[in-house]
């Protein structure tokens, strides 16, 4: 139990500050090469951040925990919406501005309908895995001709700011970008032991680990990245990185995991987390796409969004000990 508890007490903070690493060099490296802000951003930076969820859900399919890698993934898009935009909104209300945003949110409501409706079953197969990554390529599609098409609109120029931030030479990036992906494969499985064996002492699911500890363990770069986007004043950038860290999540990391080891959860899954997270989904969908109004989340959304958080975190607390 000690080994186990100081394996995620030393994996979590080792695993994000390598994924901080690990992104960071690949954009500044892609950058150095040309490629536009704009397509950085939302490849490497929107996609990148969820790089701790997809390493952690390979590693607990592999050894057969799907609880963690199915509650990582989705447990990770509830904090993601919840408790990070809500966290957010209250520190500082966040203007949505951004054509680009506007038009990815109808596309994360479908995608968190269809992984609603793929585990209505119970059950995520190798075809309901292998149709995510589908969707996922064709997601990677469009964002790449947008990346490439290089409109002006809001949310590339604030990516444009954030990666020339960025100092060092490219040998340096290439550096970090190597010694991140390593030190994120060995935090992360570290951090799936270390949960197991704290799982099986207390006598909870694997699943209940997977949406509390390590659902907001590895949503935490997405926190660090929301706050630093809107102390700097780039709010779209905010919600930008959100919305493409979970479709990531839906997609890809529920997708490779599923294609390694086919996924069965409790009806109670169904009927609480995944529920949970379409209602986040479509919250946020009718806080910021902007029905006569301009598109925002303000700080009284954002505390309700904090509220319900804490709501549904008791919830899974109560689950695991009656």
């Amino acid at each position: 139990m000690l080994l186990a508890s100081l394996a995620i007490l030393i994996g979590l903070p080792v695993l994000l500050w390598s994924a901080g690493k690990f992104v960071g060099g690949a954009a500044s490296v892609a950058n150095h090469f040309g490629v536009s802000p704009l397509l950085i951003g939302m490849l490497i930076i929107g996609f990148g951040t969820s790089a701790p969820e997809i390493i952690v859900s390979i590693f607990a399919a592999i050894q057969g925990n799907s609880g963690i890698a199915l509650g990582n993934a989705y447990g990770s898009n509830i904090a993601n919406i919840l408790l990070i935009l809500g966290l957010t909104a209250i520190i500082s209300p966040i203007a949505v501005k951004s054509e680009i945003i506007k038009k990815e949110l109808p596309v994360l409501l479908g995608i968190t309908f269809f992984a609603a409706w793929q585990v209505w079953d119970l059950n995520v197969s190798k075809d309901d895995a292998f149709s995510l990554l589908g969707l996922f390529v064709l997601l990677l599609s469009w964002s790449i001709y947008h990346g490439m098409k290089g409109d002006k609109d809001a949310l590339a120029d604030e990516y444009d700011e954030e990666i020339n931030s960025n100092e060092g030479t490219v040998k340096t990036h290439v550096m970090w970008l190597i010694a991140g992906l390593l030190l994120l494969v060995a935090s992360s499985r570290m951090l799936v032991w270390g949960a197991v064996e704290v799982a099986t002492f207390f006598g909870v699911s694997d699943t209940i680990i997977g949406l509390t500890v390590i659902a907001i363990g590895t949503s935490l770069p997405e926190l660090a990245s929301s706050l630093m986007a809107v102390k700097k004043g780039e709010h779209d950038l905010a919600i930008g990185n959100v919305i493409g860290s979970n479709m990531f999540n839906t997609l890809a990391v529920v997708g490779i995991a599923g294609t390694i080891q086919p996924m069965t959860v409790g009806s109670e899954f169904l009927y609480r987390d995944v529920m949970v997270m379409f209602a986040s989904t479509i919250a946020l969908f009718i806080f910021c796409i902007g029905i006569k109004r301009q598109g925002r989340l303000n700080r009284l959304e954002g505390g309700a969004f904090v509220l319900a958080y804490a709501a549904y975190t008791y919830w899974l607390i109560q689950a695991a000990f009656i």
